[in-house]
C-alpha cells in the first residue's frame, strides 16, 4: 500500500491546531518538522485492528517490517523465540553523530472485562482514542513510528542513525528488549514511548519481578477426603501469608509505595498439569503467581530468601519457587530492576526543551505516582549503558473501554521528530 492511500483510510480529523510554541531558546531548531497527523490516526488504527497479545505478536511485526521497507528504511526481524519475531528498523546517517533508539513493544495487554465497544474497531471520538491495545502501547509505538517518519521526510542533514526498536515481550519482563541488546545493537539515547503522559518526562520507576509457589498437595476421593491434603486451600493459606509479610529493603521517598507483593493469580486440580476434571478428588497441586515491585538496593535473591522465610514458617507447607519463569507461562521470564536516571542528566534536559519547544508548556520531570511503580525497557537499556528516558501519550488505562488522548499522541510524534533533529543532526 503507498502512503497516499494509507491516508486515505483515517479518519476525519477532529483535533484543532496544536498549541502555540514558545519562545525557543539559541540552541532549538527554527522551525517545527511537518507531521501529518492524518497519519497519526490512520497507523494507530492499522496497528490496533491487529491482535497482538504476548507471543502472537508476529502479524504486527510483518505488517511493520513491510511499513519500514516501504518508506526506504533498513529493516530487519530479529527472532526471540522460535518463529516469534520483533522489528528492528533504521534511519543510517551520515556518521559522526549521536544515534537514537525509539523504544516501543508491540504485545499488548488482556483486554478487561465490561468493554462496551468493539476493541478490533478503533474509533476516535473527541479527543479519546479507543481501541485494543492502543493505551499500552500502539499509541505510542504509532507515534514514534510517524515522528521518524516525519523526521526522515524533512530532509535535513542527519550525522547519526535513527533506530526504531518495535520489541515482543515487554509485558513477559522485557525478554525482546534483552535480545536485542545481547545481539549487540547500542544508541547513544533512547526514549522509551511507554504511555506515561505527553506533560511528563519520567526518571524513575521501580523494580518488578515475577514468580510461581508451586504448592503440593495429596490427592484422595471425596470418601476419603480426611486422607488427603488440599492443595488449594493450602496455597489460599500461603497467599494470606505473603500479602501479610514485610519485604525488608531500603524505602525510597520517591516512591512510598515500595516495595510491594501482589498475588495475582492461583490455579489448582490434579497433578502438575492440573487438570481441572474430577473435582470429586481432593486437589493434590496448586499454583499462586506472585509479583513484586521494589527499590534500589533490592535484589531478586534477597526478595526470594523473605518470601522462603515466610511460608517456612507455616508447619507442614510443601511448596516449590519457579523462578525465573518457564516461557509457557507468558509473564515475566526478565526481572526488571529499578531504573533511575538524574533529573538534570543531558538526555533529560533535551527532552524536557523538546517538549516545551513543540507544546509551549514545560513538563513535569522527575517521578509520577502511580506510573513509577511500573517497570519497562528503561531497565535493561540503562543496565546496557545507553542513557534513557520515559516519553509517551496516555489516557484511561484502567476503565473497561481503554483510551488514549490523542492530542497527546500528536504532541509526542512532534517531540519524537524533534529530537531526532536535536540529537542525530
Amino acid at each position: 500500500m503507498n502512503r497516499r492511500r494509507f491516508l486515505a483510510t483515517s479518519a476525519a480529523m477532529v483535533v484543532g491546531p496544536m498549541a502555540a510554541r514558545a519562545a525557543l531558546e539559541p540552541d532549538q531548531p527554527p522551525t517545527a518538522i511537518p507531521v501529518d497527523d492524518r497519519e497519526v490516526i490512520a497507523l494507530t488504527k492499522a496497528l490496533a485492528r491487529i491482535p497482538s497479545f504476548t507471543t502472537e505478536e508476529q502479524k504486527v511485526a510483518a505488517f511493520l517490517h513491510e511499513l519500514f521497507q516501504r518508506e526506504g528504511m533498513q529493516s530487519e526481524l530479529m527472532e526471540v523465540d522460535p518463529g516469534r519475531v520483533q522489528v528492528l528498523a533504521r534511519l543510517k546517517g551520515a556518521g559522526g553523530g549521536r544515534s537514537l533508539m525509539l523504544n516501543g513493544h508491540m504485545d499488548i495487554d488482556p483486554l478487561p472485562s465490561g468493554m462496551t465497544r468493539d476493541p478490533w474497531e478503533p474509533a476516535v471520538d473527541g479527543d479519546r482514542f479507543y481501541g485494543a491495545g492502543i493505551g499500552n502501547m500502539k499509541g505510542g509505538l504509532a507515534s514514534m513510528i510517524v515522528g521518524a517518519l516525519a523526521a526522515k521526510r524533512a530532509g535535513f542533514h542527519r550525522r547519526g542513525d535513527v533506530l526504531l526498536a518495535c520489541v515482543v515481550g515487554e509485558l513477559q519482563g522485557g525478554i525482546g528488549t534483552v535480545r536485542m541488546l545481547a545481539s549487540g545493537v547500542r544508541a547513544d539515547a533512547a526514549i522509551v514511548t511507554e504511555p506515561h503522559g505527553a506533560g511528563h518526562v519520567l526518571t524513575k520507576h521501580a523494580g518488578v519481578m515475577e514468580f510461581a509457589v508451586h504448592v503440593i498437595g495429596r490427592t484422595a476421593h471425596i470418601s476419603r477426603k480426611e486422607e488427603g491434603v488440599n492443595a488449594i486451600l493450602e496455597a489460599g493459606t500461603a497467599a494470606v501469608a505473603l500479602e501479610a509479610m514485610t519485604l525488608a529493603g531500603p524505602r525510597d521517598p520517591d516512591l512510598p509505595g515500595l516495595p510491594r507483593l501482589n498475588v495475582g493469580s492461583i490455579i489448582g486440580g490434579r497433578g502438575r498439569d492440573v487438570d481441572l476434571r474430577g473435582p470429586n478428588w481432593v486437589p493434590d497441586f496448586a499454583t499462586l503467581y506472585v509479583d513484586v515491585r521494589f527499590t534500589q538496593g533490592m535484589t531478586p535473591s534477597d526478595i526470594l530468601a523473605d518470601v522462603r522465610r515466610t511460608l517456612d514458617a507455616r508447619a507442614g507447607l510443601r511448596y516449590e519457587i519457579e523462578f525465573p519463569m518457564e516461557p509457557k507461562r507468558r509473564i515475566l521470564r526478565e526481572v526488571m530492576m529499578p531504573f533511575s536516571i538524574p533529573t538534570g542528566a543531558p538526555l533529560v534536559r533535551e527532552v524536557a526543551a523538546s517538549v516545551l519547544h513543540v507544546s509551549g508548556k514545560a513538563p513535569h520531570v522527575g517521578v509520577v505516582l502511580p506510573n513509577g511503580y511500573s517497570g519497562n525497557d528503561t531497565s535493561h537499556l540503562a543496565a546496557a549503558g545507553i542513557p534513557c528516558v520515559l516519553y509517551g501519550p496516555s489516557g484511561d488505562m484502567d476503565g473497561a473501554d481503554r483510551w488514549t488522548s490523542v492530542s497527546q499522541m500528536l504532541t509526542c510524534t512532534r517531540v519524537y521528530a524533534d529530537m531526532i533533529r536535536r540529537v542525530c543532526a
